[in-house]
């Protein structure tokens, strides 16, 4: 079904017309397939990548999500090998008695969230052990840490709103994907998220204080896959994004989270910036297919690949 979409695209686009809400644009299925096949080329044998994070298991699993959201038979199909492979190194990586994936609280959430996407639809019987183990990993570091959410590592006394919002989103998969969450442990994250938010809509680090737009879309973006599509917080934090436009620090990570937050909340909004960032990215991808930036080139290729895989919409936490 997805090559009829972009065979579609391929020929909208000769036509001069614009594309229909479900066609994937030509340009995005040729920079995506690139930036794929930039990730296999440089993917170690034992299914980690060696560049910056790429040992890590939270980068392999962006990397893993980035694969799965492309929609190819994850068993099968032409990316199952590096997949599985992906998979293998971060259940190599998980401790058996506590469930952590390790590294640091940020590898072990986008570990997790690979984990939890990748569950129901890869045949390996050990996903969803694994998975319940991460989830009890993050549900145990939420009740020793006096603000009920997370930090560096699941000791931390204190929290922010980006390692938070991994293991939120991470949680949220996980339930999404069948495994029993403690709604408490939901409601807990939420609370801290909305403890982070200013009068403005927008949310800071460790506070209300200082807000900018890649935390805000992160908070958006746990919003609604709580099912907060109706709050006020949710839609002040869309109002904040709607008035964005401050070039972030770390673009990549920033694309990861701002495509998600604008197409939960405003399809029109979205469509325009999803526009805008991807003549962006088809002027930073490199000969190679890859991109480059902080956090190392398989971090920066998987990220900016997943702001392009809301086109997609293989991936069960994209779905409105």
């Amino acid at each position: 079904m997805r090559w009829c979409w972009v065979a579609v695209a391929m020929m909208t686009c000769v036509a001069g017309l614009a594309p229909a809400e479900d066609v994937v644009p030509a340009a995005v299925e040729a920079m995506y397939v690139r930036g794929l096949e930039s990730l296999v080329k440089s993917q170690q044998g034992a299914g980690n990548w060696t560049d910056g994070e790429g040992s890590g298991p939270g980068v392999v699993g962006v990397a893993v999500l980035a694969m799965l959201a492309h929609g190819e038979d994850p068993n099968d199909g032409l990316y199952s090998v590096p997949i599985k492979r992906g998979l293998n190194f971060i259940l190599g990586k998980q401790d058996a008695q506590s469930g952590y994936i390790g590294g640091t609280m940020y590898h072990h959430g986008f570990a997790t969230l690979a984990l939890a996407e990748a569950y129901g639809a890869v045949e390996d019987e050990r996903l969803g052990p694994a998975l319940k183990r991460a989830v009890g990993l993050i549900v145990a570091a939420q009740a020793r840490n006096s603000q009920g959410a997370w930090r560096y590592t699941p000791g931390s006394p204190d929290a922010d709103t980006t390692v938070s919002g991994a293991q939120m989103v991470a949680l949220l998969a996980a339930r999404n994907a069948g495994i029993a969450v403690p709604e408490e442990a939901v409601q807990k994250g939420m609370k801290f998220f909305l403890s982070c938010q200013s009068e403005d809509g927008g949310l800071g680090y460790t506070g209300p204080g200082d807000p900018n737009d890649t935390r805000t879309a992160i908070g958006a973006v746990v919003f609604a896959l709580a099912r907060q599509k109706e709050a006020r917080s949710f839609r002040a934090a869309l109002g904040y994004l709607r008035g964005s436009g401050a070039p972030a620090a770390h673009p990549y990570y920033h694309e990861y989270y701002m495509a998600q937050a604008l197409f939960h909340g405003d399809t029109e909004l979205w469509r325009l910036w999803s526009a805008t960032n991807t003549r962006r990215l088809a002027a930073a991808q490199l000969a190679n297919g890859s991109w480059e930036g902080a956090g190392g080139s398989t971090f920066c290729t998987s990220a900016a690949l997943l702001s392009l895989a809301v086109n997609y919409r293989f991936l069960p936490i994209y779905e409105r």
